[in-house]
């Protein structure tokens, strides 16, 4: 049976467990933790080692780099007007009442620091090497990638060293094949992971939280919507001349993977397994999705936006176009290096808030339905990087290989 339709069963028997047997179910989702948690752990190698494997066996060209910054910034671009522009014309704060008793009991709110731009930049600065894989700093592991690897790949062609490049070289392919081979064990286990998760958060919440948030949720997922099938669609059929059911055919295994695992980062062997299957050449797919995957992530970006401006709504607070700016800035900084992991976008939304000034008081209530929400997140992310991926080849010239 193929991943994807083991994901889709085990996503339905959750849903149904949860409903019929509420909360002595709740059990069943710290193996879903487990499974989640083994998975980011080895992710982290996984995108060190095929960052620096990439640079070990392909010259990366200043040309892929370049198109890189500029395809992500298009789409992060569009993303954030997309989350405003939405938020501006629909309003789905204001059928939502003040949440002014609804926050009671002690319930504890989100802290969250104000962000500081000088820090947020020397903040990805690790004080030792080992710290970024403990901390699982994606950017920071990227930023040592990068390193190494033109470390590397310098030093592989140097003529004096070829005997030592090729010991090297040998060594970043086995340990970069070794931690694929240790996740694809994991991911074996995946659907049952989902299974637990599902079965744990209807049996708690069940489908109640979708009541009194129902606009929000709807016009979050409009906007990943657009984003997703305007968006990228264009750049896919219209730019990159690529076939859309082909296209969609490749991406349906990560696609659904980041449904039911709820983080982009997790789904990174997946993803690769989608890109590989559209013929995309190893130095754009990597480039895409492992060293561009801080800079894809339009779901979280287009959601904090279009958030932002739902809290000052629900507040009543009128923001002004140079607010909303800073705002948008604000998420862009958040949302960079964020790690790819459940409920990631509801914690840098804490961070966006406190640093244009919005109250907190609301977060409790969205977290009651940012399990879907997060679940729509990484799967754009997702698309995003396959679609970055293609775009890469098609503006570099390298025709994808057609695999049966």
């Amino acid at each position: 049976m193929p991943l994807y339709t083991q994901i889709l069963v085990a996503m339905i028997l959750g849903l149904v467990t949860g409903l019929i047997f509420g909360k002595q179910v709740s059990f069943l989702g710290e193996f879903g933790k487990i499974i989640i948690q083994l998975i980011k752990v080895m992710a982290a190698p996984l995108l060190f080692f095929a960052i620096v494997d990439a640079f070990m066996r392909t010259q990366m060209e200043r040309k892929r780099g370049l198109w890189l910054a500029f395809i992500c910034t298009i789409n992060t671009t569009l993303a954030v007007v997309i989350g405003l522009g939405l938020s501006n014309w629909l309003e789905p704060g204001k059928h939502m009442v003040r949440p002014e008793t609804a926050v009671t009991g002690g319930t504890e709110l989100l802290k969250a620091e104000k962000i500081d731009f000088v820090k947020a930049i020397t903040g990805y600065i690790p004080q030792n090497i080992v710290q970024p894989f403990q901390e699982n700093s994606v950017l920071t592991i990227v930023l040592l990638a990068l390193l190494a690897g033109l470390a590397l790949r310098k030093i592989k062609d140097d003529r004096d060293w070829q005997p030592q490049a090729e010991t090297m070289d040998r060594f970043v392919q086995g340990a970069f094949r070794a931690t694929e081979i240790i996740l694809a064990w994991i991911i074996m286990f995946i659907p049952l992971a989902v299974f637990g998760v599902i079965a744990k958060t209807v049996g708690e919440q069940g489908l109640a939280p979708l009541k009194g948030l129902a606009v929000y949720v709807g016009v979050a997922l409009l906007g990943l919507a657009i984003q997703v099938f305007v968006v990228y669609q264009f750049w896919i059929f219209a730019v990159a001349r690529e076939s859309l059911r082909r296209f969609w055919s490749a991406a349906r295994d990560a696609i659904v993977y980041a449904l039911g695992a709820s983080s982009s980062l997790a789904t990174l062997p997946v993803t690769l397994k989608s890109i590989d299957k559209l013929g995309v050449s190893h130095a754009s797919a990597r480039m895409a999705a492992c060293v561009g995957t801080n800079f894809n992530n339009d779901g979280i970006l287009l959601y904090e936006a279009m958030a932002v401006l739902f809290v000052a709504q629900v507040h009543g607070i009128e923001m002004s176009y140079s607010q909303q700016l800073v705002a948008a800035l604000s998420c862009v900084i958040a949302g960079i290096g964020i790690a790819g992991v459940p409920d990631a976008g509801l914690i840098s939304l804490a961070l966006v808030l406190a640093t244009v000034g919005l109250p907190l008081e609301i977060l409790p209530l969205l977290l009651t339905v940012d399990w879907i929400l997060s679940r729509a997140r990484a799967t754009t992310n997702v698309i995003s990087d396959i679609a970055v991926a293609r775009l890469l080849d098609h503006f570099t010239g390298h025709a994808p290989t057609r695999r049966r």
